[in-house]
């Protein structure tokens, strides 16, 4: 679509802002990507052809609006495109996490009907090729990296230099056809399928509309509150969670088009803290277990560094504390005092520290998605990072309730946003919000959208909530993770969890104790802290499951399980753990896509380990599973 032929009477669509911005800024930089080792600009004239093409390119593929283009890719400039490219001939975009096996691609894919699969390189076409036949609905599989797939001879494959190639030609022979697309545009035009992780059964896709993703980019670029001032042009985004899940939409996408926020994509999601230095970015929104990577990896270097540096470093975070509980008892705003503390503290150990980890330069941070323990964000607190926590879910386009700046509760996530109502119901203390960015319902559900979004707006969250000082939000937990032990407690299984996932030393803890007569565990260690700690203590290992083994290693766990039953209610306390000696992943079952524990296929996984820790045997370390540690009650 060009920019001379915009009209301002048309439908809010993301691709309008693309354009609006090509128009005005053209040379402006919109994203970043690096290849070959340099950085490589974007301006918003690129971003914007290289929408229209893509949507000319699907027109001449014969897509029709209400027809469902799927991306399986990591994040990148074409990840964009096609997204925006396919909402401009009115279609629907479904993503897939680049981690899906081939199984779950072929279930997303006949799940949502795509005709269009747009992959990234070999490994995702092998994917798609090996379950294409099962898939009746998708007629073309475009890819993006040449490299091991040019050469394959297969009718449905198309490269994407050659999808391009398909959309300049349509675009010289039907130069109108996207406006008048543009025209017919409606506010309740589904844009995108998001699905769900998948935890409670099969992924089901949310339907997010041009209504709800103007309310949600609204509200979180000038109504939010968490962002002050207003993101702007001249702030820099890094992109790294996957695009097709709705919070790193929402920044990546939504933030970037509505203020023009420069986004540059990370290498990949294991390259993060190396491309984090690289971009410094001034807004950084991460899940918990990002910041939980970055606190450990900041502890694990000072358990590494000289003398001199770790009493520098414990003396100005332990300035850094002093200033972290005055920001707290001041909703994250400084004092004078906590100002002072700060300049001095910059000078020695805080720049130096920031800079290293990639957030020298950041001024507005968030976290989102799932529970954060306060003790990881009481942590950056104390080198000056104020991380305002966020609650919203793929059903609400994100957005429910935030922190704002200078008003933050720790523990809490947050006040309504602006035009979102909230309450809690009175049986079960379920979280309820009703706003115009509340989805249109689930792809081909009918009954799950009746149970999800009642008669009078009201979307059921899933998620248990209490008010703290009547104004900010506490989630419990999840209403189907809520431990009802044999006597009769209600726990809260995810404070204890996220506790425990404080330390640099834990990666997964799951707590087990539904219809139990006590609360167990099963820990995963994080290899790498792990690892090097065992090498600095000499204590040889080989695997993982060695590594998980070692008695050093459980008396280590033991330790931090003994500490966070010292903060724990005596009902709360862990009284057995076993570890979990393997490496977590998606593909095996144990996760979803979003790395979120998938707890009913982990108990059912380590069944024998759950049922040894009920029987009547404590064992210290020795035999096949040389991992049940009994501990004493110390908590209160």
């Amino acid at each position: 679509m060009t920019p001379a032929t915009m009209t301002t009477s048309r439908c809010w669509t993301l691709v309008e802002q693309v354009a609006q911005r090509a128009a005005t800024r053209p040379t402006d930089v919109a994203m970043r990507v690096k290849r070959l080792g340099i950085w490589d600009d974007v301006t918003w004239a690129d971003y914007a052809e290289q929408v229209e093409l893509v949507g000319h390119a699907l027109l001449s593929l014969g897509i029709e609006p209400g027809d469902r283009i799927a991306i399986h890719s990591e994040n990148r400039p074409e990840w964009l495109y096609t997204d925006l490219g396919t909402n401009s001939v009115r279609g629907i975009t479904v993503g897939l996490y680049p981690t899906n096996p081939a199984a779950e691609v072929a279930y997303l894919l006949n799940d949502s009907g795509a005709r269009i699969l747009v992959a990234e390189d070999q490994e995702q076409v092998d994917k798609a090729l090996e379950v294409e036949q099962r898939c009746p609905e998708l007629e073309w599989i475009i890819y993006l990296e040449p490299r091991g797939v040019a050469t394959i001879d297969h009718p449905k494959l198309l490269g994407w230099e050659e999808f391009i190639e398909r959309g300049r030609a349509h675009r010289t022979t039907a130069p109108g056809a996207l406006d008048v697309l543009a025209d017919q545009a409606r506010p309740d035009d589904v844009v995108t399928l998001v699905y769900t992780s998948g935890t409670t059964g099969p992924p089901k896709g949310a339907m997010l509309t041009n209504a709800n993703v103007q309310f949600a980019a609204n509200v979180i670029v000038n109504g939010g509150g968490v962002y002050q001032p207003p993101p702007n042009p001249r702030d820099v985004i890094l992109s790294y969670l996957p695009l097709c899940h709705v919070a790193e939409r929402a920044v990546s996408t939504w933030t970037n088009a509505v203020s023009g926020a420069i986004v540059h994509f990370a290498e990949s999601i294991d390259t993060v803290t190396t491309n984090l230095r690289e971009v410094q970015p001034t807004l950084f929104f991460a899940v918990p277990r990002i910041w939980e990577k970055l606190k450990a990896g900041i502890e694990v270097r000072m358990l590494a560094a000289s003398r001199v540096k770790r009493a520098n470093y414990a003396f100005w975070m332990g300035v850094g504390n002093r200033m972290a509980q005055k920001l707290v008892a001041n909703g994250g705003r400084h004092t004078w005092q906590t100002r002072i503390m700060y300049a001095l503290g910059y000078v020695f150990l805080f720049r130096a520290l920031r800079d290293r980890v990639g957030l020298r330069k950041v001024r507005a941070a968030a976290s989102a998605a799932a529970p954060i323990s306060p003790e990881v964000l009481y942590f950056f607190f104390t080198m000056g990072v104020v991380i305002n926590e966020l609650y919203g879910m793929t059903e609400n386009s994100a957005v429910a309730t935030a922190n704002r700046a200078g008003r933050i509760k720790l523990g809490t996530v947050g006040e309504p946003q602006p035009e979102v109502e909230v309450r809690l119901d009175d049986a079960t203390g379920e979280i309820l919000t009703r706003h115009p960015g509340n989805f249109a319902g689930y792809w081909r559900r009918p009954d799950a959208t009746a149970e999800a979004l009642d008669s009078d707006g009201w979307l059921h969250t899933g998620d248990v909530g209490e008010w703290v000082d009547g104004t900010h939000l506490k989630i419990v937990d999840r209403i189907k993770d809520i431990i009802i032990t044999a006597g009769g407690k209600n726990i809260s299984p995810s404070e204890i969890e996220n506790s425990l996932k404080a330390s640099p030393f834990i990666r997964e803890a799951v707590v087990i104790g539904d219809k139990r007569p006590y609360l167990t565990a099963l820990i995963g260690i994080e290899e790498d802290t792990v690892g090097g700690w065992a090498q600095a203590r000499r204590i040889p290992y080989t695997t993982y499951r060695d590594l998980s083994e070692r008695e050093e290693v459980l008396r280590l766990v033991q330790g931090i399980i003994a500490d966070t039953n010292t903060k724990l209610a005596r009902v709360e306390n862990i009284r057995k753990f076993r570890m979990i000696t393997k490496a977590l992943g998606h593909e095996d079952g144990d996760l979803t896509a979003t790395q979120k524990v998938k707890r009913s296929a982990l108990t059912q996984t380590f069944a024998d380990l759950i049922d040894d820790m009920y029987d009547n045997t404590d064992r210290l370390p020795g035999g096949d599973q040389a991992d049940v540690i009994v501990l004493e009650s110390t908590g209160r």
